[in-house]
Order: structure tokens, then C-alpha cells, then sequence
């Protein structure tokens, strides 16, 4: 189905069906939400719209931070304000910011971000992020310009680009992706561009028709958490469909690595990430990034766990094992941190 076709009022009432179909509940509320084109919903007002409710967790609730998950921030944040104001001046957006990363002042002071595309509203509400939600604005045509040129004047040579979900657009972004792609690689010729895709749901063979025709250098597709707790961390999307996005990319175009990344501390077992990470090779993907879930604010999920070090190091050696050329693992490992690190092969954790 053609979810662009329908308005909001029915896309939320085709994943109430869903839902209802795979768990026999319905868990979405029946009216439609006005919401005012543009607007931001975070925190408590977006866990309001989530298809599984989520409790705000008390101060005395939340588990202890170990010694290992603590960041001493840079004395000097010049830098980390410089790229802030660049991104300002021209209008863009870092998923660096927008989903509260703890890496922010490290990448940012090294002179890298991650670019997020197509605006700041997000058309799903995953109680994980801390993206906001809403009815986002139409696509900026000007932004493939504007972001080939910003790059240029920080002289990147390795870029990752993603995107909020899209699923008010018919092919869900792709072509504003290709266009990015494109005005990019006008500008920086030797640059190396990761993309970082949304699932498409819905509409993948005509996003991938597109994406296939302006390849990225690295194709990128997080699958986030275990198929068992999709419902609460995912809602709006399905497990094996976004295994099937990544298996389809790679079949276009074997040659170009396909990525993928999860969380830990959602309520998973090491059991359960070693089994997605096997359907993660038997599907062609051959870099992987693990890292720790941190919970955004009180009104998201609440970490279940936190994962040691040598976890870490015991999963990478299991991807490694299975073929995984290329494998971050690490507390603070994102999927886009360090990005030109991991597309070397160089130890990132």
C-alpha cells in the first residue's frame, strides 16, 4: 500500500490494523491527531501518539550509570559551536543533535557530523529516539546544494547521510536522497558517501530503483533491536522487511558494502542479538555496528541493561567469526561513529 496516498488519519489507522492483526489488540488511538504542519512533538507529547504506551520512569527507577558509560566533555567547545553555526547558517540538520548523541562533542571536535536530510520531523514515533515526531514540512529543494556546499567548505572526505522517515512522500525520500548524492559528488569528487536509509516501508522497489541508480559507497539500514520486542521499540515497522531492503540492495549491486546496526539494553539477550546477527550475513551484510542504548529523556524506554566492555569484545569476535568484514562494538558505537574509521577497517569501539 501506498501510504503517501492516504492521509495521516489512515496511515495511523493502517498500523492500528497491523498491530491488531499480529498482536489481536489494538493499541493506537481511533481518531485522527490534528497536528499543525511543521510542529515538533518530543518527550512526553510524542510518547503520547506511540502505539505501545510507556510509563515515565521515576528518578529512583533508572539504573546507575557504570564507570564505563561516563564521557568527560572537551574543555574547548569552539569547534563543536562552529559546525553548530554552520549547520544554522545553512539550514541543515545533524542527526548528532537531533537524536541527542552522546558522541555530539567528540565528533563535532574532530570535525565531523552526521547529516540529516529532509527535514526534522519524524512520520513515526519509536519510543527509543529522540527525533521529534509530527507532520513534517515538504522537502527542502535547495538542500542537495546547500549540504553539497557545506561540505565542501569543511573539506570532508568521508560523509554519512541520513534521514527522518518519510512516509508522507511516495518513494519515501530516496529521490531527495539521490539528489544529495549527486549534488555531493559534483562538488567533492573523491568524497566517500554513506547512506543511512530509512526502511522505505511500503515503497522499496521504487526507492530502491532509485537508490540503485545513484549508489552511495556504503549502504546503510539499522535494524536497531531483536525481532521479539519490534512492537514496543519499533512500531510502524517489521523486521523482515528492512532485512529485505538491505538483501535487495546488495543483490543490485554486490560490489558496495551493505551495514547495519543494533542496540543493547531494550530487553534483549546476548542470544538474540548473535540470531540477528547471523540473518544479518545470510542477507549479505558485511559491517555491523553494536553499541549501548541510552534513554533520551524519562518519557522514553528505560534501559533495561547495560552491556560490559568485554560483552562488547565477545560480539565483535562473534561477528567476526560469522564473515563480518568490518564490525564496531563498543558502549558508545553508533551506526555513523567513526564512519570512515569502520569503512577502513580500523578498531572502533
Amino acid at each position: 500500500m501506498d501510504l503517501s496516498a492516504l492521509t495521516f488519519f489512515h496511515h495511523y489507522q493502517a498500523v492500528n490494523q497491523n498491530l491488531k492483526n499480529i498482536t489481536g489488540t489494538s493499541t493506537i488511538m481511533s481518531k485522527p491527531i490534528q497536528m499543525e504542519r511543521g510542529v515538533k512533538y518530543r518527550d512526553a507529547d510524542k510518547m503520547a501518539l506511540i502505539p505501545v504506551k510507556t510509563i515515565a520512569t521515576e528518578r529512583e527507577a533508572l539504573l546507575r550509570k557504570p564507570e564505563w558509560m561516563k564521557i568527560k566533555l572537551p574543555a574547548d567547545s569552539s569547534r563543536i559551536q562552529g559546525i553548530k553555526a554552520a549547520m544554522r547558517k545553512n539550514g541543515l540538520h545533524s542527526v548528532c543533535e537531533e537524536a541527542s548523541c552522546p558522541n555530539l562533542a567528540e565528533c563535532f571536535n574532530h570535525g565531523t557530523a552526521t547529516f540529516m536530510i529532509l527535514g526534522a520531523i519524524c512520520t513515526r514515533r519509536c519510543p527509543f529516539c529522540d527525533v521529534a515526531h509530527g507532520r513534517p514540512n515538504a522537502p527542502d529543494a535547495n538542500e542537495p546544494t546547500k549540504l553539497a556546499q557545506t561540505i565542501q567548505d569543511m573539506g570532508l572526505r568521508y560523509v554519512v547521510i541520513t534521514s527522518v522517515d518519510r512516509d508522507d512522500l511516495r518513494d519515501g525520500g530516496a529521490q531527495h536522497f539521490a539528489d544529495c548524492i549527486t549534488a555531493i559528488r559534483e562538488k567533492n569528487p573523491s568524497i566517500k558517501i554513506e547512506t543511512l536509509v530509512p526502511d522505505f516501508r511500503g515503497r522499496m522497489d521504487r526507492a530502491l530503483e532509485i537508490l540503485t541508480a545513484t549508489p552511495p559507497d556504503v549502504f546503510n539500514h539499522n535494524l536497531e533491536n531483536v525481532p521479539r520486542v519490534y512492537r514496543q521499540v519499533r512500531p510502524g515497522a517489521n523486521y523482515d522487511w528492512s532485512l529485505k531492503l538491505l538483501e535487495k540492495f546488495k543483490e543490485a549491486h554486490p560490489d558496495i558494502p551493505t551495514k547495519s546496526g543494533l542496540m543493547v539494553g531494550l530487553g534483549e539477550t546476548n542470544e538474540e542479538i548473535l540470531a540477528v546477527m547471523r540473518d544479518l550475513r545470510s542477507h549479505g551484510v558485511t559491517m555491523l555496528t553494536l553499541g549501548q542504548y541510552l534513554q533520551p529523556s524519562r518519557h522514553h524506554l528505560p534501559v533495561q541493561r547495560y552491556v560490559s566492555p568485554a560483552e562488547f569484545d565477545e560480539m565483535k569476535e562473534a561477528a567476526l567469526e560469522m564473515g563480518f568484514t568490518h564490525a564496531a562494538c563498543g558502549p558508545f558505537v553508533r551506526s555513523s561513529y567513526h564512519a570512515d574509521l569502520q569503512a577502513k577497517g580500523v578498531e572502533v569501539k
